[in-house]
């Protein structure tokens, strides 16, 4: 089993009936000790962000609305965002995996400009307690798999947990091509 850590993806197995996680891929954004904290890549909502924080659709990647990131914290919302450079680390960022990492939404938008290739914002995000997300994978619920930062700014997630499963070494493939439920998505 590989370690879950910032920067991997969470993708729920079969196993996983909890319909806020049933055929998502979950984005880490921090491990610990006390407990674990992602948001999901491909829920995308009808809700554009421009109509809600004015300034930052103009930022975002397509499609330019918000992204159902987890069951938590519905009403809030995190940003997600890749440098063009890692050179060039503007305020308000902080670094998760390489180019990769959080944007501080209370940061001045012409900070920012210039310095990021992608950005994606969450309402809400996906949370474990102490142990919990270990027993979750142990379980079987979830398989921990490394992650691509074109994961994170899809155009068109809805293929995204069969995408992310079919380029896995050997029984994770064949998992890929079960059929997901739309209904989830």
């Amino acid at each position: 089993m590989t370690e879950a850590r910032a920067g991997m993806l969470l993708v729920a197995t079969p196993a996983l009936l909890d319909p806020n996680f049933a055929d998502t891929v979950v984005l880490l954004l921090d491990v610990d000790d006390d407990g674990a904290l992602g948001v999901v890549l491909n829920r995308p909502s009808g809700v554009p962000v421009s109509e809600v924080l004015e300034g930052w659709g103009e930022l975002v990647a397509e499609p330019e609305v918000f992204f159902q990131g987890g069951p938590v914290s519905t009403q809030g919302a995190l940003a997600v965002a890749t440098l063009r450079t890692e050179e060039d680390v503007p305020v308000g960022f902080r670094a998760l995996d390489g180019r990769l990492g959080l944007v501080d939404l209370d940061t001045p938008l012409e900070l920012l400009e210039g310095s990021l290739e992608g950005l994606r914002i969450f309402a809400g995000y996906a949370g474990w307690g102490a142990e919990q997300l270990v027993d979750e994978i142990e379980e079987g619920s979830w398989y921990v798999v490394p992650g691509q930062v074109a994961d994170v700014f899809r155009l068109d997630p809805a293929d995204l947990w069969r995408d992310v499963l079919r380029r896995q070494p050997g029984e994770l493939a064949w998992h890929s091509t079960r059929p997901i439920d739309p209904e989830l998505n």
